[in-house]
């Protein structure tokens, strides 16, 4: 049975436990806001259903509620980073607020972080440097849990990259695990009885299959364009590993079964500054209003830009509370 809990008590409650965990008031605060608004966008899987495991990784240590990123070395627009194994949303925010800080000064800054957690929804930072102006570009790399493209078995990582478009009537945003379902989406369909809207993996006896359940018994998941998807993978793991000096993917996977010291890279290019409000806005809105007049496979479907389905999520759940599984928030609520 589904809750339905608002905003503020969500920001609240993860506040609370945060907090309690050892955090100082300001960073648990911020930590929990940007929990609640990835759930507040529908991105429950890295919101709400991803918050006991993360206090799971603070009780083993993973996670330190005592540190933050520091900057280590750098050259003009570039900077090096080490996350001191902190909380991951609030290293990664702070590393794109720096980005978005040198792209100022430059047109373009990029922040390597390694030592650093999970950052929940990387989309949220493209979000934040296009509120900011700035085209966004990020990713991450993981713990081993995607075969290579012909392999059975797990050795590269479903890295997110988000890229993402400034403009004043709202950002356009794309976030892409580089499987075609992130373990987090899959989790949440398997909660809610859901099967995945297409083939997401391999079941137990080999075959391509869209139930949850079954993809997570064997980690076989597909790669986006199968592989090409296993090739940006494998770049985008080295880039990250070789700009921060961090560890690759290998390097994640000796650690042991828990996802923790990853790499990351977060980039801002000054849109605004660069090509002007106007320009942006008329560019894009043209893009947008070509691409809604397509011809519809299913007549009365409609056709999403990129963050648009977000956008409408947050709309409803902060009119009408977030959408909480009630034996999901009761273990919160106990912690």
């Amino acid at each position: 049975m589904a809750l339905r809990i608002s905003f503020d008590d969500m920001v609240a409650e993860f506040t609370r436990v945060l907090i309690k965990k050892g955090f100082a008031a300001d960073a648990a605060a911020e930590s929990a806001r940007l929990f609640a608004e990835n759930s507040a966008d529908g991105i429950y899987s890295h919101g709400v259903l991803r918050f006991p495991r993360v206090i799971e990784y603070i009780d083993k240590g993973y996670i330190d509620p005592k540190a933050s990123a520091v900057k280590v070395d750098g050259s003009g627009a570039f900077e090096r980073w080490d996350g001191k194994l902190g909380m991951g949303n609030l290293n990664a925010s702070r590393a794109m607020d720096r980005a978005i800080e040198l792209a100022r000064e430059y047109g373009i800054g990029c922040v390597a972080m390694r030592n650093t957690n999970h950052w929940m929804r990387g989309g949220t930072f493209g979000w934040q440097a296009a509120n900011a102006g700035c085209v966004g570009i990020c990713w991450t790399n993981t713990q081993p849990n995607m075969p290579a493209w012909g392999a059975r078995d797990r050795r590269i990582g479903n890295n997110p990259l988000i890229f993402a478009v400034p403009r004043k009537e709202g950002p356009l945003v794309a976030d892409l695990a580089m499987a075609q379902f992130s373990y987090g989406k899959m989790e949440d369909c398997k909660l809610k009885g859901q099967m995945l809207p297409v083939p997401g993996g391999y079941d137990t006896q080999g075959n391509i299959s869209c139930d949850p359940a079954e993809i997570e018994k064997t980690w076989r998941v597909l790669p986006i364009g199968y592989w090409k998807g296993s090739s940006l993978s494998i770049l985008m793991d080295l880039i990250a590993t070789v700009l921060s000096g961090g560890n690759s993917v290998y390097q994640v996977g000796k650690l042991g079964s828990d996802e923790y010291a990853l790499s990351q890279v977060l980039i801002a290019i000054d849109a605004e500054g660069i090509a002007g409000n106007a320009f942006i806005s008329s560019a894009i809105n043209e893009v947008i209003g070509d691409i809604k007049a397509s011809e519809k496979v299913t007549e009365g479907s409609e056709i999403f830009y990129p963050g648009e389905i977000e956008k409408r999520t947050r709309e409803d759940n902060l009119r009408n509370g977030i959408p909480v599984d009630e034996g999901v928030w009761a273990r919160i609520r106990a912690m």
